[in-house]
């Protein structure tokens, strides 16, 4: 089986903090398909990624990866209804229109987590997710995503 390539690195132009390929100063967030309409992504978080007490996970890099993962995947959804791969002709933005996060438990900094983002609806203008991240098999958020497609020039 072919290794896949991240949702990431085959968007155009993406300079994004969280995801973007193109910043190296950012989270480099990566996301792959699990099946038609989920999507995985297992982030690594630095020392420098801490909240208050140095041993979480800050609650804005938990939002900030949820966003990216989601996003992402719905930029994805987006080329798949059009029947194209990611990155081909022209392209395909989405961007945040809602982000309601529930914090559930704080991430320990020292391991893994595990976002799961599932399409629960889609139209031609937006696309409705729900993600989970878990840390160490335990959830430690839940979020309701709306991703809106925004122009190229946007």
């Amino acid at each position: 089986m072919a290794e896949q390539i991240a949702i990431q690195d085959r968007i155009p132009d993406n300079h994004c903090f969280g995801c973007g390929p193109d910043n190296r100063q950012g989270l480099q967030v990566k996301s792959y398909w699990t099946g038609d309409d989920e999507t995985r992504c297992e982030f690594t978080p630095q020392s420098h990624h801490c909240a208050g007490p140095t041993h979480y996970l800050n609650g804005g890099i938990i939002a900030t990866a949820i966003d990216c993962h989601t996003i992402c995947t719905a930029i994805a959804d987006g080329y798949r209804q059009a029947g194209r791969e990611v990155g081909d002709g022209e392209k395909i933005w989405f961007a945040t229109g809602r982000l309601d996060v529930q914090y559930k438990a704080p991430a320990p900094i020292d391991k893994p987590v595990i976002l799961e983002a599932k399409i629960v609806d889609r139209s031609e203008r937006k696309t409705v997710l729900h993600c989970t991240l878990s840390s160490g098999g335990r959830l430690s958020a839940t979020a309701d995503v709306v991703a809106v497609r925004v122009p190229d020039k946007w």
